[in-house]
């Protein structure tokens, strides 16, 4: 073992007794690094590049008495220790001095090295062996395989790799999606590991651990008092194996009749293997939730900021018909009052599934189209996916193919597969060069009929390949560099996102932020828009597992993201439909969507109490913009997730940390919607023993720490505001969000037990780069502490002008009436302000206020 600078080099060899290079680096920020590779592959070994936003800065190690055999090396901070052996090959990592994780303590490193193909290897597909009794027994057939008529070559044998780590005391996993599963991950040891495999799977099964769209390799341990993450940079086909050993309690029999009790902490190992590439897995070592979701996102990046608008309600179908189809639909959105932000077409508004094309008998003149969307001040998406139809005519395809922008096969032809036009090659977009040219195709000169309001919809991008092996792409199709997809197939929708967006900042000469939705995905994909859980169904079932699928998504840093409501698959119950559109109005991203062969499914045509019902839903959501773009500029900013599970906000607390039914928004809102059909009551968990809950609604308060038998009716979600907080809402709502920044805001606060609460609002002009880069921003803290309700900056680096003002407060947990009330500003002299008290339910409400939202006041509550 030697200490060249930073990082630790340690050889080893494995089973085949070929010599490898294990490195290990601290990272700044509580960050370890191993990588392990071949000493001297016989060709490179695919590295993942373009995950990492930026090289990691590295720290020393220093080394510290140990074992003869053992190098014990220590961080900065002089907490964690590295104890390190050759051989065998082991790791131990422990936090004064106690054991949190291992690595290799199972011995199940595995490492198959590259070597030349057998002397009997034939190079034609077609061929068959002449003596299949004479194959080498190293060789195992394993050179090639077969899926059905498809036969994978492999040019240099299997290379595939695993490792395992042992987590000392924990037992509550969380992390790797995409899986329609619970949020805790759970034990494998007696069925399937989880596959992280992105593929098109049309109406996935539900409880599964299938891989589907998308993917990160990247999991998240917990317990009280820690939390640590893993994250294996791989983008081949990887499976995850848990086996969990839960803490028990041992009787054991001493002399006499006395018995003693021996305790045995939790365990678990996890066993990463994937099929190509090279071990580069980084330990973040936490201590805490909010700890490990930084220490992630300075390593892949953080949320993007999404535009306001993309935080509305989007109305989508497969697909709307025409332009009049578009412009009745966008009409009774008016008609029956209900918001919403953006339309969406699907592959049937191109010319025969020519994508960056319109069909011009049933959208003659998308730029009128789009300008009366933009009329209502709203927007327009559109669908682009990778697949690009085989014909000589249609431009796009014969660019590509002239420049060779294409995936190639085993061949070194141009791959062809089957997709939605038919024949179609497929764009390699990890080739910068592509993600280049394909940026440019957004550009207006080159996009005819698109406008600065229309936006992009990556699908079919995992990449989906309807003849394919799994509908998908072969795995030894060659990309840019001569890497076999089978090395980065988990990144190719990953490139076409980051390209896609690209684009459109590049269309609007950087000034305007993107909104790109994609299905398959990667880590690091939250730096280019928002994920969705793709082909769900409209079942009970599919309403259930999306929450705990989005709280995976969240806390594995993909913060905007959200589920088709109303399921994308058949025809949903009213009853269905309204319970969806209740609970997502309260998640990230908020689509309904609908397959082609369902029936028209727009908010108004399930009768007038579920159009309501709806109407309540989505005006609630839009009410709450103020909270949620706040909560957007913190993931951007800060890495925390918007949508939260309850161990998140609750570390200390058991009982939350494996609650799925609830969750999070932020720290102030806990949700619980209502997952099954004819509810009449649902148990709800008040964490926290020393926390107080109020009704979003109703005002009702409880104490934390319990279990709430809580009624409910069709009209009604559970919502709880959280004792302590300030919640900035609107006090009403726009046909769309282009229509609400002057709106005047409501400020709900909700008094812990001590009498006090916090908040904050973050405001800009919800569009563009100006809030990074001419710092053109409003962010404000709100305080409520001994009868003072106070505004103040909360980043005195931002400036922004903002007409709108604060008209309205709402405070709960007053318990007695005040004698007055006085608001004060630096410019102004204190003013008396109109103000109501309920006895009963212990809450002031002040009206007609008029505080300008962009500088400090007080308001003196005696």
């Amino acid at each position: 073992m030697t200490r060249p600078g930073h990082n630790v080099v340690i050889s080893l060899s494995t089973y085949s007794q070929v010599p490898l290079l294990a490195e290990v680096y601290g990272i700044e920020g509580n960050i370890f690094r191993l990588k392990i590779n071949e000493m001297a592959p016989l060709n490179p070994r695919y590295e993942i590049s373009d995950v990492l936003i930026q090289k990691p800065a590295t720290k020393r190690l220093t080394p510290c008495p140990g074992d003869t055999g053992t190098l014990v090396l220590k961080d900065d901070s002089g907490n964690l220790k590295f104890h390190i052996s050759a051989n065998p090959f082991k790791i131990d990592l422990s936090s004064e001095e106690e054991p949190v994780l291992s690595i290799n303590s199972t011995g199940r490193l595995y490492f198959e090295h590259l070597q030349m193909p057998p002397k009997h290897r034939i190079s034609k597909e077609e061929d068959v062996m002449t003596d299949p009794s004479q194959e080498s027994q190293d060789d195992l057939g394993l050179w090639q395989e077969k899926f059905g008529k498809f036969v994978d070559i492999k040019a240099n044998g299997p290379s595939a790799i695993g490792l395992d780590f042992s987590l000392h005391g924990f037992e509550h996993l969380y992390g790797i999606p995409q899986h329609a599963e619970t949020h805790q991950l759970k034990n494998t040891s007696a069925g399937e590991a989880y596959r992280l495999y992105n593929l098109d799977v049309y109406g996935y099964k539900i409880h599964d651990k299938m891989g589907i769209y998308g993917c990160v390799p990247y999991l998240l341990a917990h317990k009280q008092g820690r939390t640590v993450g893993i994250f294996w940079l791989n983008a081949s086909e990887t499976l995850v194996e848990i086996n969990t050993q839960p803490t028990v309690e041992h009787m054991l029999s001493q002399e006499g009749s006395v018995l003693a009790k021996q305790k045995v902490k939790a365990q678990t190992d996890v066993c990463w293997m994937s099929e190509s590439g090279i071990i580069d897995v980084f330990l973040l070592m936490g201590p805490t939730p909010a700890a490990v979701f930084k220490q992630y996102s300075v390593l892949t990046g953080t949320q993007a900021l999404p535009p306001l608008f993309s935080l509305g309600y989007h109305q989508c179908r497969w697909n709307y018909d025409d332009e009049q189809d578009v412009k009745a639909v966008d009409a009774g959105f008016d008609a029956h009052d209900i918001p919403y932000d953006v339309i969406w077409l699907d592959i049937e508004h191109t010319e025969g599934k020519r994508y960056f094309t319109w069909d011009k008998k049933k959208f003659p003149d998308p730029k009128r189209m789009q300008e009366l969307i933009r009329s209502k001040k709203r927007k327009v998406v559109v669908i682009t996916d990778p697949h690009i139809k085989v014909d000589p005519m249609y431009s796009l395809y014969s660019q590509a193919k002239d420049k060779g922008y294409f995936v190639k096969n085993n061949k070194g032809g141009d791959f062809e597969g089957v997709c939605w036009p038919g024949a179609s090659s497929y764009l390699d977009f990890t080739n910068p060069k592509v993600r280049e040219w394909y940026s440019g195709l957004f550009a207006f000169s080159e996009y005819q009929g698109s406008t600065d309001i229309l936006f992009i919809w990556n699908d079919m991008n995992e990449p989906s390949v309807f003849r394919g092996p799994e509908l998908t792409m072969e795995k030894n199709a060659i990309h840019y560099g001569n890497w076999e997809h089978r090395d980065l197939h988990n990144m190719y929708g990953f490139y076409q996102q980051m390209a896609a967006a690209e684009g459109l900042i590049q269309r609007s000469n950087g000034e305007e932020r993107p909104f790109v939705l994609t299905r398959s995905f990667f880590a690091g994909s939250q730096k280019y828009g928002a994920v969705w859980t793709g082909d769900n169904k409209a079942e009970w079932g599919y309403l259930k597992i999306s929450i705990p699928m989005l709280l995976t998504l969240s806390v594995a840093g993909i913060a905007f993201c959200g589920a088709d409501v109303g399921g994308f698959i058949g025809d949903p119950e009213p009853e269905l439909l309204v319970r969806w559109y209740q609970a997502g109005a309260y998640q990230p991203f908020f689509r309904g969507h609908a397959t082609m062969d369902t029936k028209r499914r727009e908010p108004w045509l399930f009768g007038e109490e579920n159009t309501q019902l709806i109407r309540n839903a989505i005006k609630e959501r839009y009410a709450l913009l103020p909270y949620w773009y706040s909560l957007f500029y913190h993931a951007h900013v800060a890495s925390k997730p918007v949508m939260r599970p309850l161990w998140v906000e609750f570390p200390k607390e058991l009982e939350t940390f494996d609650v799925e039914d609830e969750y999070m928004l932020g720290s102030a809102l806990l949700i619980h919607p209502v997952t099954e059909p004819k509810a009449t009551m649902v148990d709800v968990l008040l964490p926290g023993s020393e926390e107080v809950w109020y009704d979003f609604r109703t005002f009702v308060h409880w104490e934390g720490a319990r279990t709430l038998k809580f009624p409910v009716a069709l009209d009604s979600t559970p919502v709880f505001q959280r004792g302590g907080s300030v919640i900035p809402m609107k006090t009403a709502v726009g046909r769309s969000t282009g229509w609400m920044p002057r709106l005047p805001y409501e400020l709900r606060v909700a008094l812990d037990s001590q009498g006090s609460a916090r908040g904050e609002l973050y405001l800009d002009d919800g569009h563009s780069f100006q809030y990074l880069h001419q710092k053109q921003f409003l962010h404000r803290k709100f305080l409520f502490s001994a009868g003072v309700l106070s505004s103040s900056g909360a980043d005195e680096n931002g400036h922004y002008h903002s007409e709108c003002v604060v008209e309205k407060v709402v405070i709960l947990g007053i318990n007695k009436q005040p004698s007055s009330v006085t608001a004060s500003c630096p410019d102004m002299a204190d003013t008396q302000v109109a103000f109501t008290y309920g006895s009963k339910t212990s809450v002031l409400r002040l009206e007609k206020l008029s505080l300008n939202v962009g500088v400090d006041w007080e308001i003196h509550i005696k």
